[in-house]
């Protein structure tokens, strides 16, 4: 069977001009798991501009995988791009090949092994900060903690304070406005609205700061330093002996930035939030950590035998992971699919046609997860997950190129907390999922207690 896009149902709720946007901003997530109730292939009304959604993990995985040569980045990073320039997140065809090729080295295992070891120290520091009883906004200080390791792995002692501190100033407030941003028409760009307002404005500071570091870093010429911006300042092409331009670096140092604090610092918050509602699960972390590390610092040969942590580490991440991604198709794709009685459909989308998902909306569907809305770590040991069925991080050549570097950060520090303390949730809130790129929690209000056994 095959289906063109005006055959395409579209959801329901679409308002003129704005299409669907209004209800998206409103309700984001329920918005995205309402989808697969009208088909496995879903037109939704962006302003006047369609986009097709698909819902069913095996069309995505076509978009990724099979197709992934005939699709370029789509309108969501379009939108970002005033913030992130053309890095890996909105390059596509040769540029990003070239780029991914360059920057590879700088995240092989051996380098994360490197990287490791600042991780654990910034994780001890943060951990011998704290005092028994003490309370903590917990998003707020894994957000700290994310960025200033991720500072110290790319930017020099000396030269990266700045950057440092237009991270913490900035950051929120883009990832806040970002899907706005995304999801609303162009023309309501120039609008002097206050979301406007704050997003060009931490926009600009952050990449302005950015190119001051380079800038310094490239005069310096000192060659014993060995952080990420030297590394790309160095890294030539290995066909042209081509270099990356220092705008070029700049956007992907940005890049970095944002893809790789908000993940982190939003998985341990809702960890942590996660683990406290759960004793039994606690107390297989706790052991599993004091079998595994020890007493003495979590370095990265312990990271793979912590099998435990990285269950609920990939459970956590499935209830609160990405919200949307988006693609564009560059010339006519066709996504197969076989519905419940046999039959293959076929969709037939054209070039230059917007393309959606959300792992967020993927992760909790109920014919992939049983009781998906539930916390459940176990269900990684027992359930028959299909391979398609889960995708943090992506897939194929878009894949991230730092999830290896996410994932040692989030061990390292789980491990580093647990050592001696556990975090007790503060009676009163309950975290509330707010939306921007993942899916974060609004405030994680937790009292240290030290282990006492």
């Amino acid at each position: 069977m095959i289906v063109d896009t005006q055959n395409i149902p579209r959801a329901p709720g679409r308002m003129p001009l704005l299409g669907h946007a209004l209800k998206m901003a409103r309700r984001p997530l329920h918005f995205l798991q309402s989808l697969p109730r009208t088909g496995p292939l879903v037109r939704v009304d962006l302003g006047t501009m369609p986009v097709y959604v698909p819902t069913d993990a095996r069309l995505i995985r076509d978009v990724l995988t099979t197709h992934a040569t005939k699709f370029v980045k789509g309108r969501l990073y379009t939108r970002v791009e005033p913030l992130v320039g053309k890095g890996l997140a909105t390059s596509s065809g040769q540029v990003h090949r070239r780029n991914r090729r360059l920057m590879q080295p700088m995240f092989h295992k051996e380098r994360i092994a490197a990287y490791a070891a600042t991780m654990s120290e910034r994780a001890k520091d943060l951990v011998d900060s704290w005092v028994p009883g003490q309370q903590l906004a917990l998003e707020q200080v894994m957000g700290e903690y994310t960025i200033r390791t991720l500072a110290e792995v790319m930017f020099s002692a000396d030269l990266g304070q700045p950057a440092v501190e237009s991270v913490r100033r900035n950051l929120p407030v883009i990832l806040k406005y970002m899907l706005l941003r995304a999801a609303f028409p162009a023309f309501l760009d120039g609008l002097p609205i206050p979301a406007n307002r704050k997003f060009d404005a931490a926009a600009r500071d952050m990449r302005a700061v950015i190119d001051q570091v380079v800038a310094d870093t490239r005069r310096s010429a000192d060659t014993e330093r060995h952080d990420l911006v030297t590394l790309l300042l160095e890294a030539r092409d290995a066909d042209t002996d081509e270099a990356l331009t220092d705008e070029e670096v700049r956007d992907e140092l940005v890049t970095i930035l944002f893809a790789g604090t908000e993940t982190t610092a939003s998985t341990l918050g809702w960890f942590f939030h996660e683990v406290g509602q759960h004793p039994e699960v606690e107390r297989q972390l706790l052991e599993e950590i004091d079998e595994v590390v020890g007493g003495g610092p979590v370095t990265i040969e312990h990271v793979p035998r912590l099998v435990t942590v990285k269950r609920v580490l990939d459970e956590v991440i499935r209830l609160y992971g990405v919200t949307m991604l988006m693609r564009r198709t560059t010339e006519p794709v066709e996504l197969t699919d076989t519905r419940p009685d046999g039959e293959q459909v076929t969709y037939r989308i054209p070039a230059d046609t917007e393309v959606a998902f959300s792992p967020y909306a993927v992760h909790r569907h109920p014919e992939l997860y049983k009781n998906p809305d539930d916390f459940d770590p176990d269900r990684w040991l027992r359930d028959d997950i299909p391979r398609t069925a889960f995708f943090p991080f992506g897939a194929g050549n878009r894949m991230c190129i730092g999830d290896a570097f996410s994932w040692t950060e989030a061990t390292i520090a789980v491990a580093t907390i647990l050592q001696r303390y556990t975090l007790a949730p503060v009676p009163g809130h309950t975290p509330r999922k707010a939306t921007s790129a993942m899916v974060h929690p609004d405030h994680v209000p937790m009292t240290v207690v030290p282990r006492t056994g």
